[in-house]
């Protein structure tokens, strides 16, 4: 299967985080799941890659496909890894389900020059349609009813890019996605699903006195 082919079967935020990755470049996943994106890129972009990764039957399968992983919970955080280990660190539809979602973007800041989340989109209008009626919304990025949902804290897209501002985080591109279908025109109500390729204020100052 060419690459080409691989990419346009990966989940339409992942496939819009490996275009933004470069080639033969170090990347940190976080969360990686199975290890989809990781062999993708390793394939595609020789990349080298880390998967982090609590589940043991992910951990396995990621194993089985070649993907470098560690075993580790996110919220013990990122001690394990060097300043600026990696050029690039992906958190890919598990921001939301953080404890300390601060602690772990100023992590990921900490220990890649970029950095690249994607997670639901709370904006998305049905789900405020849903609580008009009286209930917690469930939809495909948001498929748990409210008593057993790993997602304990969403937000809309507006919300994580004050987020963004406050912790003096520039943001570089926005995808947005309603299921695999990119969207641009009122986004923050009509997607289901946001991106984000961002780096830190403190990394664009040291380039820009380098340069």
């Amino acid at each position: 299967m060419s690459a080409l082919r691989e990419q346009k079967n990966l989940r339409g935020d992942l496939a819009r985080i490996a275009e933004w990755v470069q080639p033969e470049t170090r990347v940190l996943d976080l969360g990686c799941g199975d290890g989809t994106l990781l062999a993708h890129l390793k394939k595609s972009k020789q990349v080298q890659g880390i998967g982090v990764e609590i589940s043991d039957e992910r951990v396995l399968t990621c194993v089985q496909r070649g993907v470098h992983v560690i075993q580790q919970n996110l919220e013990d955080g990122l001690a394990m890894f060097d300043d600026q280990q990696f050029d690039t660190v992906v958190l890919s539809q598990t921001l939301q389900s953080m404890h300390n979602t601060e602690h772990i973007l100023r992590e990921m800041a900490r220990v890649a020059r970029e950095c690249i989340v994607s997670f639901p989109n709370f904006g998305y209008w049905p789900h405020g349609w849903a609580i008009l009626r009286g209930h917690m919304p469930v939809t495909g990025q948001m498929p748990y009813d409210w008593y057993d949902t790993p997602n304990i804290h969403l937000c809309t897209i507006k919300d994580f890019e004050r987020l963004a501002l406050k912790l003096n985080m520039h943001i570089l591109e926005r995808a947005t996605f309603n299921d695999t279908h990119e969207v641009t025109w009122l986004a923050g109500w009509r997607a289901t699903l946001a991106a984000y390729r961002f780096t830190s204020g403190h990394h664009l100052a040291i380039a820009g006195a380098r340069a």
